[in-house]
């Protein structure tokens, strides 16, 4: 006797619409939910603004635990002008750090606008790179989103942050530009060699993540294969590494 014929199972062409806080969560577990909705509303706020608040919470607790008076002296110490600090007199040290101090402070918690101002950059430079180079067609505020939502792996490094400073820092050997140990860098002298420092930092765990994200951000929306945009975001990024470690190297 022959076979009932199977029905076909039906594809559901158009899911339903995701909130905001699926969003944040599928980021994580489902990123392609997340990214292949932004096609149909590329709303980025919310996950700016956690962003922006983790960071705040970062540097807020930093300074109570370490203090920018201290890390001035740390970023002076590593720098190129230490043996040049050393031989000012204390009320002209004491003043030098003073003015570092009030940048840090200021350039920290002015973070949330900087932070978006970041984004716009790369929304930009990424979505011409994937319409002119890869026949992509994806508006710049849907670039937008991708790269706001693709930045949510940040939290997890600043929530790591919160948690190292309250176990316990040495506020003299504490480095605000890399704070956790998530990338080969941070075992490393930053004075030993500022290429090979520089690329070390680009292995973080974090900074791979995001870079994964972005790629099945850019594949979601538009007809880019995904390993395919993977590989350009990652060879964006190798390229502004090696420039940026170049020019770090030359100028020490």
């Amino acid at each position: 006797m022959a076979a009932a014929p199977v029905s076909p199972v039906p594809v559901d062409h158009n899911p339903e619409p995701l909130s905001q806080g699926a969003r944040l969560i599928n980021t994580f577990i489902a990123p392609s939910k997340t990214f292949s909705d932004l096609g149909r509303d590329a709303s980025w706020w919310l996950p700016w603004l956690l962003v922006s608040v983790v960071s705040i919470a970062f540097f807020f607790v930093m300074e109570r635990q370490v203090g920018f008076d201290q890390i001035s002296k740390n970023e002076i110490a590593r720098s190129n002008q230490a043996d040049q600090f050393e031989k000012l007199p204390a009320d002209q040290q004491a003043r030098q750090i003073r003015i570092a101090s009030s940048v840090t402070r200021a350039v920290c918690y002015g973070t949330p606008a900087m932070i978006l101002i970041v984004y716009v950059i790369l929304a930009a430079v990424l979505m011409a790179t994937f319409n002119f180079a890869a026949g992509a067609s994806v508006r710049f505020k849907t670039a937008l989103a991708i790269v706001v939502y693709a930045g949510l792996p940040g939290i997890i490094g600043g929530l790591l942050g919160i948690v190292s400073l309250f176990a316990g820092v040495d506020p003299a050997g504490f480095n605000i530009r890399n704070p956790v140990a998530t990338n080969p860098a941070y075992f490393m002298d930053p004075g030993s060699s500022k290429f090979l420092y520089g690329m070390a930092t680009a292995l973080d765990v974090f900074v791979i993540w995001t870079i994964v994200l972005t790629g099945i951000g850019f594949a979601c929306n538009s007809k880019v294969k995904r390993s395919t945009a993977i590989a350009i975001v990652a060879g964006l990024y190798l390229l502004y590494k090696l420039v940026g470690s170049g020019l770090g190297a030359a100028f020490s």
